[in-house]
């Protein structure tokens, strides 16, 4: 079979077909009001666009290697997920002021706990221990930490505008010093000391990378980054069809706004989630938490200077401070993080109480 055979048997895969159909679902209701069966239908049309975005990006990472790989669908679904939340707060107005801090933290206590979690009871059960990178996934963490108190953390402390606000000269700064950190961060790990971002084997050694002869060529490559990002694009697109009705579920049974927040960041972060678990299955826990930590990452250092740019002309405060519960939440992940990654390996107990800690935040936002 040749080459241009090749890519039309690929076109006719489901992988191919789903993405353009969630495609087409997203034109087809976006600015609509959707009846009951239609929002079922975006939401299957949603989990469709989700596993073929997981499989693209896995013949991406194939083809290019880690950290590549997951970098490349950390920052996919960022940039979207960013666009999103400036779709959501020019159209929701002042009512969406804590919507960017809602949905950054959730994705912060999705990514370094429910994602850290799952990888590592995956890995340990696969492996009895979960072996990774205790350089690169310690420097990932820091990175973590410092973004999170910067921008969200510290809003609650300055002084300068009444409330958890920053004054413009400090968002200048947060959003100056997010895109500056998260920069460094992506240099020292493709660049500089990429070997602590590569999987290993049991006895700590580097895996081996793939036959070059087993990689998928030039073209099913090409076609995986088109469908991938249409399907990223579907995701997000779809997600925001379905909000509404997440809105008003969320209000009819009572619960809390941030909720809204939650569940975004719950359907943004689904290919991410299938992913690292998939990676962990493959005894691959670094590709897992490179995964995890760097959509962490790349939700603060790339939402935070959009929001500071979109801010000039939305109408209403930006409230980006969390409160006394989540700053618990949020030191506990750093503390419990630092103490899975210190060793460089992982038993069941470790993902155990990271997904404890995942628990104990979706409860909170429901019930606070």
């Amino acid at each position: 079979m040749n080459a241009s055979a090749t890519v039309r048997a690929l076109v006719t895969q489901w992988t191919v077909a789903v993405p353009v159909i969630a495609a087409l679902a997203l034109v087809l209701s976006w600015g609509r009001t959707l009846s009951p069966f239609a929002v079922a239908v975006v939401a299957l049309c949603l989990a469709g666009a989700v596993l073929a975005a997981v499989h693209h990006a896995e013949v991406i990472a194939h083809r290019v290697g880690d950290p590549y790989g997951s970098l490349i669908l950390a920052v996919a679904v960022t940039v979207i997920e960013v666009a999103l939340i400036v779709t959501l707060m020019v159209d929701g107005g002042p009512e969406t002021s804590t919507l960017a801090r809602d949905t950054v933290f959730a994705a912060v206590m999705i990514t370094c706990n429910g994602i850290v979690g799952l990888s590592l009871m995956v890995g340990a059960v696969r492996s009895r221990v979960a072996v990774f990178n205790a350089e690169g996934t310690g420097a990932a963490l820091a990175t973590v930490t410092t973004l999170a108190t910067l921008s969200l953390v510290l809003p609650t402390f300055t002084i300068g505008k009444p409330g958890p606000e920053f004054s413009p000269a400090q968002l200048g700064f947060a959003a100056v010093a997010s895109l500056l950190l998260y920069g460094l961060f992506v240099a020292v790990q493709t660049v500089r000391h990429r070997e602590y971002f590569l999987p290993l084997t049991q006895d700590g050694r580097p895996r081996e990378d793939a036959d070059p002869a087993a990689l998928p060529g030039r073209g099913a490559t090409t076609l995986s980054v088109v469908m991938l990002l249409v399907a990223l694009v579907a995701v997000v697109g779809d997600a925001k069809a379905v909000s509404p009705t997440v809105e008003s579920g969320v209000e009819a049974a009572g619960m809390p706004q941030s909720v809204v927040g939650v569940v975004i960041a719950l359907l943004v972060l689904l290919p991410e989630t299938l992913a690292a678990v998939r990676a962990a299955r493959r005894e691959r826990v670094q590709t897992s938490l490179n995964l995890a930590l760097g959509s962490a990452m790349a939700s603060i250092g790339l939402t935070i200077p959009v929001i500071a740019l979109t801010s000039i002309w939305l109408d209403g405060p930006l409230h980006l401070g969390l409160g006394a519960t989540h700053m618990v939440l949020l030191a506990l992940t750093v503390v419990v993080g630092a103490l899975t990654v210190v060793p460089g390996r992982a038993t069941l107990l470790q993902g155990g109480v990271h997904l404890a800690t995942f628990a104990a935040f979706v409860f909170l936002a429901i019930s606070p």
